[in-house]
């Protein structure tokens, strides 16, 4: 697929988040799906790869699509108007008319396919409370693992002839892993394989060969985790004190597995690993040329919250000798979503230019495992905003920088901590960038037509309850801004954004203008032709990311 060449003379194009461009598993079809619009609703295209030739694309898709097992049908997700998940289909490969194979009554849910055994693809309902998984195979009908339950979650890999089921099922809050027989795959006949252990949350498991590789978070840090039949576990060292992994692949020779390895200072750089051993058989960085690392330190740091609780830092400093500098902080907090450090230009080039740069890893995030994020579901998001304060709070009193002299940043559902952190401690702030910002958070929630509230009941209250209303009313961003000295502010919307309306940026920077009593600026950007994830492209995005920094400079002192 040659991405750039799909992408000429349309106003908008960006590949699939959901999954990557993938190939049938008789390596005769490859199919993509592409937003073409910035709205993301996705056209879903397969290839035939011995003729060439494209078949008839498939509208409205969600993103994610599955191949069946004997390479004859596309599984995908249809978008509804409300750009809700709610249908999935099959359509065979060389085109043809789709055939309805699920639909989901329930708002609250989503849905995705993925690939599941040699004869079923797996269908998964989730969200914030439950996971329900069905093996949908060609002939047979749909075979359920284990009814949607409040509070059980779990997902599903094929090894060899088992089923691996990766679950927080019998209160194990950081997930164990239990075996199943593909024939029996209900719920009652899982048998335990790898115990809970509290403190590693395991969050992701994928096979390969006879060994099963599972990505752990440990101390807020991911680890690689290899075991084999027996249950032994081989898990390879790394240096950094902060670092980003993720699982890619198979490696390049047999019995090696593939990850990408970065941190603050390293770019990004794939490791193969040795399956039975650990140790790494190849290395290839992607250094940008004139880089040197040792031009920059990682550091881990924790921060003392208001009740108690040590919040994660990861910050990035120059070597260079000197005394306290601005900061640019981000931090998100929202979903179990772990910020992971990765390697990052634009956050080189604010310490280049005088700045250090940290991410807050707060309380509504995964670092810590699943008890981080579910402490400010419902009645406790509070905590994310009192989280973001206390590592602002705990930098300066550390000499790293000094209060006034700080940019936060954010963006989505942490608009809410940049909003609110606005509200609670404007004097800590020289200025807050809030990217396609949730800030009017109590009028979304009573938006019926937002595909993503149905679902969020569960993360932020039901808002028709008294109770929840209240607490919601106490720290929506917009609500709460009064009269006093605000920081210069920076609101970015996207006119086609279907999840944060660019309304939400718009009317929060107009309450600010209205009601600060300093004569720091609010600004408003709002990109005419882009949607949540912002307008496509590496060139956009680093203009985006040049504007962002130019703010933060800016707002410190550091440009004119």
């Amino acid at each position: 697929l040659d991405a750039d060449a799909e992408a000429l003379g349309k106003p908008y194009y960006r590949l699939s988040e959901f999954t990557e461009p993938c190939i049938s598993p008789d390596q005769r079809w490859f199919a993509w799906g592409a937003d073409e619009a910035g709205d993301q609703h996705f056209r879903l295209y397969v290839r035939n790869l011995e003729t060439g030739l494209v078949a008839p694309a498939i509208e409205h898709g969600y993103g994610g699509f599955a191949f069946s097992p004997d390479s004859r049908f596309l599984y995908w997700v249809f978008r509804d108007p409300l750009s809700r998940p709610t249908k999935v289909f099959r359509r065979p490969v060389g085109g043809g008319p789709d055939e309805l194979v699920y639909e989901e009554a329930d708002p609250a849910f989503f849905l995705q396919v993925e690939p599941g055994t040699d004869e079923a693809i797996q269908l998964k309902v989730h969200n914030g409370e439950a996971d329900e998984i069905w093996l949908v195979g060609d002939g047979a009908p749909p075979m359920r693992l284990a009814p949607r339950a409040d509070g059980i979650h779990y997902d599903v890999v094929a090894w060899g002839g088992d089923l691996i089921i990766r679950t927080n099922a019998d209160g194990a809050f950081d997930f164990k892993l239990m075996l199943a027989d593909p024939a029996q795959p209900e719920r009652a006949a899982w048998r335990e394989w790898a115990p809970h252990r509290p403190g590693c949350f395991i969050a992701e498991v994928r096979a390969f060969g006879d060994r099963l590789v599972s990505m752990e978070w440990r101390d807020a840090n991911p680890h690689l985790v290899i075991r084999d039949r027996a249950g032994r576990e081989v898990a390879p060292e790394f240096p950094e004190p902060a670092r980003s992994l993720e699982l890619s692949g198979a490696g390049a020779t047999p019995g090696t597995v593939r990850c990408l390895y970065q941190s603050p200072r390293t770019p990004p750089t794939w490791i193969d690993f040795d399956l039975a051993t650990g140790e790494r058989r190849a290395q290839t960085t992607g250094a940008p040329e004139g880089f040197s690392s040792s031009d920059y330190r990682v550091h881990r740091l924790e921060a003392q919250a208001a009740d108690g609780e040590l919040v994660p830092l990861t910050l990035l400093t120059s070597t260079a000798p000197g005394g306290p500098r601005p900061l640019y902080m981000y931090g998100y907090g929202s979903y179990g979503y772990s910020v992971e450090p990765t390697f990052s230009p634009a956050h080189l080039a604010l310490v280049d230019r005088g700045m250090n740069v940290a991410i807050a890893h707060i309380r509504g995030g995964g670092e810590r495992g699943p008890r981080w994020f579910e402490q400010v579901i419902g009645v406790g998001k509070k905590t994310s905003i009192t989280d973001f304060i206390a590592c602002a709070d705990h930098l300066a009193e550390m000499g790293v920088t000094k209060a006034g002299q700080i940019v936060g940043h954010s963006l989505s559902a942490g608009g809410i901590v940049i909003g609110g952190s606005a509200n609670l401690r404007p004097d800590l702030w020289a200025g807050l960038i809030n990217q396609v910002p949730f800030v009017d958070v109590l009028t979304s929630l009573h938006d019926e037509t937002n595909p993503l509230i149905p679902a969020a009941f569960a993360v932020w209250g039901d808002p028709s309850d008294p109770a929840v209303f209240d607490y919601v009313a106490s720290y929506s961003p917009y609500e709460n801004v009064t009269a006093q000295p605000y920081p210069a502010v920076l609101g970015y919307g996207g006119l086609l954004d279907n999840r944060v309306g660019y309304w939400e940026p718009a009317k929060w920077v107009a309450r600010l203008r209205d009601r600060t009593t300093s004569a720091r600026p609010a600004l408003l950007k709002i990109d005419m032709t882009a949607g949540h994830q912002g307008h496509a492209g590496p060139q956009a995005e680093a203009e985006r990311a040049a504007m962002f920094n130019a703010f933060a400079l800016w707002a410190v002192g550091l440009a004119p």
